[in-house]
Order: C-alpha cells, then structure tokens, then sequence
C-alpha cells in the first residue's frame, strides 16, 4: 500500500431504532483509527453519510495523506456528497465538502476515491467492520424525548404558536403576518413529516404562492419564483 494513501472502511447496522455507524481508517495495510457513533431513530441513509463523513475527517487530518479511498456498501449515500440539489442530509454533505476542499488545497495532486463493497462479497477489511456494527444491541431509554422527529415538531409547534399570538395583535395584521389557507380553506401550517416542504402546500395557486413568499421573505417573488 502505498504510504500516502489511506483506506476508509465504513458500514452502519440499525438495531432497537437505534444506529451504530463504525468507520475503520487504514493506514500501511494498519488499521490506525475507529470511530464509533450511535444516534436514534435517524434513517440508514444519515447513519452511512454520517459515518463517511467521520471517516474522512479523520483521514483528512493524517499527515502527508494525499490519497483517500473510501469503502462501503451503500455507494448510492456516497453520491449524496455531491448532490447540489435539495436534500434532507445536507448538512453533511456541506461538511464534507468544505473538508474535502481543504484537503484539495493542500496539494492539487490530493484526491479521493469511492469504491463499491456489497456486503455479499464479505471483503475480509469490510466484514470486519460490518461484524462490528452488528456486535451492538442498545435499549433506547426515553426514546420519544430523543426523537429527531418529535424535536422537530415540539420546536414548530413553539414557532406556530408564537406567530398565532402575534397575529391576534392588530398592530401585526396585514403586514408580516398573513392566514394564508388551502384549497380546503384550512390554515396552512408548517409540516414536521418527512421533511416536507412547506412552499408544496400552497403551490397550487400562483397569486396566493407570491402572496406566501412575500410574507416569509419580505420581498416580492421574482424570476424563478
């Protein structure tokens, strides 16, 4: 193996709801480095990227490191890195963007690769990691205090309620704050499930969607809007 170069292998195993995200950095054919991460009912997809994105901070910050290769079985979560469009897991995307920048800077001869490893081909450096993964069973305790979902919701539901106070003040009415309703004539309110947009729930009316983002924005929609 080449000495500049270093090896990531990563694999996430949910159990009980809760994610156990392990990532192996190699180094000289030598495993050097293991993170391990558990976090509560997050999607598989944010356990891999997450864990991916461990593994090459860590690696990122080897000395002399101009070759990063990273291994796992989810290819596919790997892509998400790059995906500049909207997506539920950006914040990690962002970072490892902004690390793997930095690390390009250092040299313009740095660079990463991202190499496919199904579990079914039991590579002996990955089974090891995969072994690992499966060695965890946790029992979450309080599981609906730490709900990443149930958060969510409790902080908008502080946000909504705030905003409903301020409507019924009539120093606020017609100016930041408009009742915008649906097609069924219901309030609209901000949805907490699966990360859904809130723009959607008035998209099917292009006057009361201007009206919606001059409220929220404080300016009138233009060109793509």
């Amino acid at each position: 193996m080449d000495p500049f170069s270093s090896i990531v292998v990563s694999d996430t195993s949910i159990k009980n709801s809760i994610a156990t995200s392990i990532s192996h950095i190699h180094l000289y054919n030598k495993p050097i480095v293991k993170t391990i991460h558990q976090a509560i009912n997050i999607t598989t997809i944010e356990a891999e990227l997450f864990t991916i994105r461990c593994g090459i901070n860590q690696a990122v910050n080897i000395p002399n490191i101009k070759y990063i290769i990273i291994i796992t079985n989810s290819i596919h979560v790997a892509e998400r890195i790059f995906n500049s469009s909207s997506h539920p897991y950006q914040t990690h995307s962002t970072t490892i963007s902004i690390e793997l920048r930095e690390f390009f800077k250092k040299d313009i001869n740095n660079h990463i690769n991202f190499w496919d490893c199904p579990s079914k081909v039991k590579w002996p450096l990955h089974l090891l990691v995969d072994s690992d993964t499966r060695k965890f069973s946790i029992l979450p305790l309080f599981s609906c205090k730490l709900f990443w979902d149930f958060c969510k919701e409790r902080n908008n539901e502080l946000v909504l309620n705030f905003w409903k106070m301020f409507f019924q003040a009539l120093d606020y009415k017609g100016r930041q704050f408009l009742e915008l309703l649906n097609s069924d004539l219901n309030p609209l309110e901000l949805s907490t499930k699966n990360s859904s947009p809130w723009l959607k729930q008035f998209g099917y009316f292009n006057s009361l969607c201007a009206r919606a983002i001059r409220v929220v924005v404080n300016h009138a929609p233009t060109g793509k809007y």
